[in-house]
Parts: structure tokens; C-alpha cells; sequence
């Protein structure tokens, strides 16, 4: 789940990068864009304005020439003179401006129009000497041999620059509209990656919804066979608890009613006898009426031991699976024993049941349905976990069918301590039963114990069950 969820941050990251980068490129390109289409339009503005300056000084300065030639009056004359200065400063400031942003393609008309424009004025610095009468007898020739020649040479110098800055127009619109089309392949290659990252997180999402479909699906049929196990094991723990009681109330009544019911007509016969009878026949019926009582006495101890071990309480874990295992093999011939490896003293009361009751359930369906001869039981510490092994050589079972009550049982009570319960067996191959009950982490070590260690003696649990 982890992975899957890297997985989908990662693409999503991944594509909201792209759409970011995408972003970032087109904002980018846009201001290239409008900064480089500004640039060319404002130069070629600025370059074909100033031409326009120059033309039209270069005409207006043939004007003021030809009046000033031809104007006979001195003080008019004057004026054209000081007219025809003015056009010279602004025709040297428009070119001197157009030279700034002149480029190499330009540079070499530039040039030749400064040398032209120059060449124009020096020519024409000797007629503001001329007087009235010179300016009249060769004013015309002047302005046809010098003037327009050199103005017409201007214009056409003039004109080859505005081609040039027409053509260099053309050419920045041309790199405007390269970079435009870069842009759009850019554009182009980062929607389809955009477009094969979504593909495939679309694919890898619906893989995942399916797939979880799938496991919802397979969650609701086993929560269904869940309810129907619960159902049926719900029923047979009502059976269950009906069957103890019935098998307590036949135990009451049929030995320990019986028992007392004998006892009770055997002291009735020894009350009405007594005159008559000799001492013999006294203690006979003694003798009956105390087996009778022990009877009863041993009926009633061994009720008590399936209602709630007390031997757990008095002499502690190991030794009331030893007495488990010899009672077992006392009443079914099975041959069982028990080994135990660690010290149960500061084992918590809770382990000591689970353990005890495991065992007994164990023997119980050892007894019941395995028909083994021999049960070997073994319970040892591992890494502060209590290992429970059962292994008989019984017909065994199919462990992946319904397991019984007993069974379910043993599985709850290791649930119920955090452990686990593993149950191996084959039909015709026995059975090993093992169970992990993990301790808490507060409890003590436990110290290990030789496998003698521990063990009650005869006296001890003649003791314990008389008491």
C-alpha cells in the first residue's frame, strides 16, 4: 500500500510539474515574445523616423538654398541662411541618433550618408559669402551642377538604408515567428508527455480500483462466511454449554447422589443393626461407607479441576500438567509427558490458564478423535515468548477444513494473549499443535530449568487433591 501510494504521489507530482513547467515556459516565451516584437518595432520605428527627419531636411534644406540664392533682398537672404543652419543641426542630430542603433548591415550606407551629408555642406559654405548680384548670376548653375545632384545622391543613400531597415523588420518578425514555433513544438511535446504520464496514472488508478474491488469483494465474502461460522459456532457453544451441563448434573446424580444415597442407606442399616451385629460386620459396613465418601470425595475434586484448576494456584503450572498427563494417561492408556524448560513461578495467572487449558483440550481430542498411543507436550521460553508444542501420532486430520469447538477455542484463547496458533496435520501422519504466547515486556525474565525441575511428587498432588 505504501508503494502504490509513492507510486501515485509521484505521478501526480510529476504531471502537476510538467503543467507547471509547461506554464512557466509559455510565460516565459510570451515575454521573449513581446519584449523581442517590441524591440524590433520600436527600432524600426525609431530608424525610419529619423530617415523621414533626414529626407525632409535634405529637402527643405535644397528649398532654403534655392530662395536663399534667389532672394535678392539681404535681410530675407539673411533669414534663409539662418534657416538653412537650423536644418543642419537637426539633420546632424537625426543622423547622429539613427547612428546609436545603426548595425552592421547599416553601417556602411551610414557612413557613406555622413560623407555625403558632409561633402553637401562643404559645398555649400561658400555661398553665404556670395552677395546679392553673385547669388543672382550663378545661383541657378549652382543649384543644378551642386545642389541637386548631391541631395539626389542623399535620397537614394537614404532610401537603400530604408530598405535595409525594412529588411531587418522582416527579419525579426522572422526570428518572432521561429521562436513562436518553437514554442508551439515545446508546447506540443510536453501536452503529450502530459498526456501519456495522465494515461498512465489513469491505468495504474483504475488497475488500483479494480484491484480493490477485488479485495472489497473478497472482504464482504469473507466477512459473510464469517457470520455463518459465527452463526453456527454461536449454536454450538449454546450445545456446548447445554452438554457440560448436562454431563455436570449426571455427574451430581449419577456418582455423587448415588454415593450419598448409598452412604445414606448403609448408615440407616448400621444404626438399626448396631445391637445385633458383631464388631466385623461394624467395620465392614465402615469400610464401605468410607470408600463411598472417597468415592464421592474424588468425584467431586475432579469436577472442581474442570470447573477451575486450583492446583495452578497451589503448585503451579508445571506440575499440574505432569498431573494433567498421568491422569490422561491413567484414564486412556495414551502414553503422554510433559517437558518443561523454564521456571512458571512469575508466570501471569492468565498464561498459566491458557496454557493448562490448551493442554486439556489437546489431551481431550487426542483422546476423543486421533486414536494416538503416545503424546509428547514440551513448553520452553524463546526471546521472552512462551512455545506450547503438542505432537501426537494419531490418524490426524485436514487442518484447512472446519476446525471443531475445541479448536476455535484454543485459537481464541492465544487471540486473546496476542499470540498465535498453528496447527499442522495430515491425515494418517499425526498432529503438532504449536502455540507463540508473546510475554509482556514488563514481565521478568524468565530463567530456564532443567526438564526434572519443577515436577510434583506423588505426595505432593495426593496432598493437593485430599486437601
Amino acid at each position: 500500500m505504501g508503494s502504490s501510494r509513492l507510486t501515485l504521489l509521484a505521478g501526480f507530482g510529476g504531471l502537476l510539474a510538467i503543467m507547471c513547467l509547461a506554464g512557466v515556459d509559455a510565460l516565459r516565451v510570451l515575454q521573449q515574445f513581446r519584449r523581442g516584437d517590441d524591440q524590433i518595432r520600436s527600432r524600426y520605428l525609431g530608424q525610419n523616423h529619423r530617415l523621414n527627419e533626414i529626407r525632409s531636411d535634405v529637402y527643405l534644406s535644397g528649398t532654403y538654398v534655392r530662395d536663399y540664392l534667389l532672394e535678392p533682398d539681404p535681410e530675407r537672404a539673411e533669414a534663409y541662411r539662418k534657416n538653412l543652419q537650423d536644418v543642419r543641426k537637426q539633420m546632424d542630430s537625426a543622423l547622429e541618433a539613427y547612428g546609436r542603433q545603426a548595425d552592421r548591415a547599416e553601417l556602411q550606407h551610414y557612413m557613406a550618408l555622413q560623407n555625403e551629408l558632409a561633402k553637401y555642406w562643404d559645398v555649400l559654405a561658400p555661398i553665404f559669402h556670395w552677395d546679392a548680384a553673385e547669388r543672382r548670376l550663378s545661383g541657378y548653375a549652382f543649384l543644378r551642377d551642386e545642389v541637386f545632384p548631391r541631395r539626389q545622391n542623399m535620397l537614394s543613400i537614404a532610401d537603400r538604408i530604408a530598405t535595409i531597415n525594412d529588411q531587418q523588420l522582416t527579419a525579426g518578425n522572422e526570428q518572432v515567428v521561429s521562436l513562436l514555433l518553437r514554442f508551439q513544438t515545446r508546447l506540443v511535446l510536453t501536452l503529450i508527455v502530459a498526456l501519456m504520464i495522465g494515461l498512465a496514472l489513469a491505468a495504474f488508478i483504475m488497475r488500483k480500483i479494480l484491484k480493490l474491488e477485488d479485495q472489497a469483494r473478497v472482504r464482504y465474502e469473507e466477512a459473510t462466511d464469517a457470520r455463518i461460522q459465527l452463526k453456527d459456532l454461536s449454536a454450538r457453544l449454546v450445545q456446548a454449554q447445554e452438554t457440560e451441563r448436562r454431563a455436570l448434573s449426571r455427574e451430581l446424580h449419577d456418582e455423587v447422589g448415588q454415593s450419598l444415597s448409598a452412604v445414606l442407606v448403609e448408615l440407616r442399616n448400621l444404626s438399626v443393626a448396631q445391637p445385633v451385629r458383631s464388631e466385623e460386620q461394624l467395620r465392614s459396613h465402615v469400610e464401605t461407607i468410607k470408600a463411598l465418601i472417597e468415592n464421592t470425595v474424588r468425584v467431586v475434586r475432579n469436577m472442581s479441576l474442570l470447573l477451575r484448576p486450583s492446583m495452578l494456584d497451589d503448585l503451579g503450572l508445571i506440575p499440574a500438567l505432569k498431573w494433567q498427563a498421568r491422569e490422561c494417561s491413567k484414564r486412556t492408556g495414551m502414553d503422554v509427558s510433559v517437558v518443561a524448560e523454564f521456571d512458571s513461578d512469575n508466570l501471569p495467572d492468565d498464561y498459566k490458564t491458557c496454557l493448562y487449558r490448551v493442554v486439556q483440550e489437546a489431551l481431550h481430542n487426542c483422546a476423543r478423535h486421533s486414536k494416538a498411543t503416545t503424546v509428547r507436550i514440551k513448553v520452553q521460553q524463546e526471546n521472552q515468548h512462551l512455545v506450547l508444542t503438542i505432537l501426537d501420532d494419531g490418524q490426524g486430520f485436514d487442518a484447512h477444513q472446519t476446525k471443531g469447538l475445541g479448536l476455535l477455542g484454543i485459537q481464541e484463547r492465544a487471540a486473546r494473549l496476542n499470540g498465535a496458533c498453528d496447527i499442522h496435520s495430515v491425515p494418517g501422519a499425526g498432529t503438532i499443535l504449536s502455540l507463540d504466547l508473546p510475554l509482556p515486556a514488563d514481565h521478568p525474565k524468565i530463567e530456564p530449568l532443567s526438564i526434572d525441575d519443577g515436577t510434583a511428587t506423588a505426595s505432593e498432588i495426593h496432598t493437593h487433591s485430599v486437601g
